[in-house]
């Protein structure tokens, strides 16, 4: 009898099961296409305004640095243009309008204020805003309300982009003379709100001041001359013009507006300038002459004076004021220098801008130095006195004194005078690296050969100035510093000489 097995035999299985094929997928049909000619969602484009030719120039002569007037900015000159133009879209006067004749809108203003002085003042201020109505404040000149400006007004008209877009096309000033450097913003300080105590006892103080008659003042409005008797400024004639012979004048802060008599036209002021530079090399009397300068620069800005001869003016002021280490008088002539260099009009900016640079290295102004290097130009790097500044500032970042001090020996124009101010703490620095570097002492002829002194007697007496006397070891072969030991002192120093410098009229 056959037995069977008590199981039953399978192949054994050589691949895995391959997963089911996925279910085919079903796309959704296309919805059906909108006809449109019954729905336009779209926006129609505006149409570009083509501005005349006319216009666009009125525009550029307006933004002008040369229509530039004192005493009005920018937004005041901007807010007149868009009315003056605007007026003229409205009117349909665009193309009929003789813009060559039309008055910039700077003169506008300067009319109107001209307009505003001539009128006669019979009460005192306070009487006369106290008697204003409160529809007279919100009316405009024209007679239609003002209403307060609300957040929504602040969006542009079209008329206003359009005159910002010719604005763009004709402003190209550089980008760097409208930066603010880190030294002016930290000066700003936040005014008191009005609710302080101290605000209120201000503004009481400016309130009793302005009611209370003040002797020996005389108001601008007044319809009356002053003791004098010097005649009314007409704004709207333009600058003044001087009437006075004088070559000497002493400087006086101008409280109202000037007299011409008391005023020296051009042809004055080039012989009074020939005056003083030979008064300076024969008498060198430095407060006498400085005062005469800050005259003939006050009647140079009176009149609006803006030539090559300015520029010599204050170019040969700031040499004076830096020969005699007066750096706040410095700093005002090179502000307005940089200011006149940016309107070609001659002078020498290459040998200031290289007395910018060794200005800021005494400053240690790291922002405003990045800002002068950016604005310098691959053939101004190239200029004697600019490349001597750049490689002194560049051996003074690497720690490179050797190299400093032979640069300081041949600095070219007056550029020493400004080194002078900062070569005492560059020298101590460079003796706190000697201190590390040389042990256990060093020849003093070393000392004065690597620092730039003229002799070993200038080079001791500095070190016994800065209190490292008892470092100097007297012996046969000449006197060593005592370097091993002298470190701490040095370094004690150098901390107290690179304390923030702080100068008044500071750039």
């Amino acid at each position: 009898m056959a037995t069977s097995s008590a199981f039953t035999s399978v192949p054994a299985r050589r691949t895995f099961p391959r997963p089911p094929p996925p279910e085919p997928y079903q796309a959704h049909p296309p919805p059906p296409p909108v006809d449109s000619q019954v729905v336009n969602t779209s926006k129609p484009e505006k149409p570009k305004r083509e501005w005349p030719i006319a216009v666009r120039q009125y525009v550029q002569r307006s933004f002008a640095a040369e229509n530039s007037m004192a005493g009005i900015d920018r937004e005041e000159m901007e807010t007149k243009l868009k009315r003056v133009i605007s007026e003229a879209a409205e009117s349909n006067t665009l193309h009929t309008q003789n813009w060559d004749s039309l008055p910039l809108p700077q003169q506008m203003i300067q009319n109107e204020r001209a307009k505003v002085l001539q009128m006669p003042v019979t009460k005192p201020w306070r009487d006369h805003f106290s008697t204003l109505d409160v529809q007279d404040t919100n009316e405009s000149s024209d007679g239609t309300m003002s209403k307060k400006r609300k957040s929504s007004d602040m969006v542009s008209t079209p008329i206003e982009q359009d005159i910002q877009v010719l604005r763009r096309n004709t402003n190209n000033r550089n980008v760097f003379e409208d930066r603010l450097s880190y030294a002016e913003k930290r000066q700003r300080i936040d005014v008191p709100g009005k609710g302080s105590s101290k605000f209120q006892a201000n503004q009481d103080t400016r309130r009793r001041r302005f009611e209370e008659p003040q002797p020996g003042y005389s108001s601008p409005l007044s319809s009356t001359y002053p003791k004098d008797d010097s005649p009314m400024l007409d704004v709207s004639q333009g600058p003044v013009i001087g009437r006075s012979q004088e070559l000497e004048k002493k400087y006086f802060r101008l409280t109202s507006a000037p007299n011409p008599d008391n005023v020296r036209s051009l042809a004055v002021l080039e012989k009074t300038l020939e005056h003083l530079k030979k008064k300076w090399k024969r008498e060198n009397n430095y407060s006498y002459i400085c005062d005469q300068f800050k005259s003939l620069r006050q009647d140079l800005t009176i009149q609006h004076i803006r030539n090559d001869f300015t520029v010599n003016v204050y170019e040969i002021h700031a040499r004076i004021a830096l020969e005699k280490g007066d750096l706040g008088e410095y700093n005002q002539c090179q502000t307005q220098l940089r200011a006149l260099y940016s309107q070609k009009l001659g002078g020498h900016p290459t040998e200031f801008k290289a007395y910018r640079i060794l200005y800021f290295i005494h400053t240690c102004n790291r922002t405003d130095m990045n800002d002068v290097l950016a604005d310098l130009t691959p053939a101004e790097k190239k200029e004697p006195a600019v490349k001597h500044a750049l490689d002194a500032r560049s051996a003074l970042a690497l720690g490179n004194y050797h190299k400093f001090f032979r640069l300081y020996l041949d600095t070219p124009n007056m550029g020493a005078y400004l080194m002078d101010m900062f070569v005492a703490r560059e020298r101590l620095a460079a003796l706190a690296n000697i201190s590390k570097a040389y042990k256990p002492g060093v020849d003093l002829r070393f000392v004065t050969e690597e620092l730039g002194f003229e002799s070993d007697e200038e080079c001791a007496q500095f070190l016994c100035d800065k209190g490292a006397q008892k470092f100097l070891d007297q012996r046969d072969d000449g006197v060593q510093l005592l370097t091993g030991k002298a470190g701490n002192t040095f370094e004690i120093a150098k901390s107290a000489a690179f304390q923030r410098v702080d100068i008044k009229g500071q750039i």
